[in-house]
């Protein structure tokens, strides 16, 4: 009898099976369908792994790019050093709130700012302000992740890592028949994390695709 292979999506299920629903997390989900909020928050998955990842890392500044209701942000938070802050850009005021609300419950309140308005100009104002960091998260408009790479890595301490969601677009990169601008932007992102001498990093392709890079010292 023929062996039957498991897809990826089985195998993510499983994965999800293995760990207990947690009660913050859970609270942003419902808050952000409550609110009629896109249902695009990072996977569980992805989510755990950012938490180790800014935990390993010793990270004390963090910035995230893109906050809609909080979900990345806690996982964010949970990983930071006890001294450490998270720093939010968030396009949208009422998604600011909700991120803040749900940071707040979470017990993460006097440890978050967030700051709305365009992305672009907000990090321009980090930079003008000597703002520096050692963890980036990025999860906002796809169009403009090769901006938002090139900025972190301007506002970036030696050693710092960049985490970045959705760099497969459900598979939209690899078709070289789409040819829309977010994926163009998406495969401009991918080559920069391949080719730039100031980076070191990979693609996971679990999920949507997550980045995981370094900022050469």
């Amino acid at each position: 009898m023929k062996e039957r292979l498991y897809g990826q999506e089985e195998m993510e299920a499983y994965i999800e099976a293995l760990f207990p629903p947690d009660p913050d997390l859970q609270r942003v989900l419902t808050g952000i369908r409550e609110r009629g909020m896109p249902e695009i928050s990072v996977p569980t998955g992805y989510g755990r792994l950012l938490t180790l990842l800014v935990a390993m890392s010793g990270a004390s500044r963090v910035l995230e790019i893109g906050a809609l209701g909080g979900y990345s942000g806690i996982c964010l938070a949970r990983g930071l050093q006890p001294e450490g802050r998270l720093s939010s850009l968030e396009l949208l005021q009422d998604y600011a709130d909700t991120a803040r609300d749900h940071l707040a419950a979470a017990g993460f309140g006097p440890q978050t700012e967030y700051v709305v308005g365009d992305a672009a100009d907000s990090l321009e104002q980090l930079k003008r302000e000597g703002r520096r960091f050692d963890f980036f998260f990025i999860d906002a408009d796809k169009g403009g992740y090769p901006r938002y790479l090139e900025a972190a890595i301007g506002l970036a301490e030696p050693g710092a890592v960049i985490v970045a969601d959705n760099t497969l677009l459900r598979g939209r990169v690899a078709d070289p028949l789409r040819t829309g601008p977010s994926v163009l932007a998406m495969r401009d992102f991918n080559r920069m994390l391949s080719e730039d001498p100031r980076l070191t990093g990979t693609l996971l392709p679990a999920y949507d695709g997550l980045a995981v890079m370094r900022v050469k010292d």
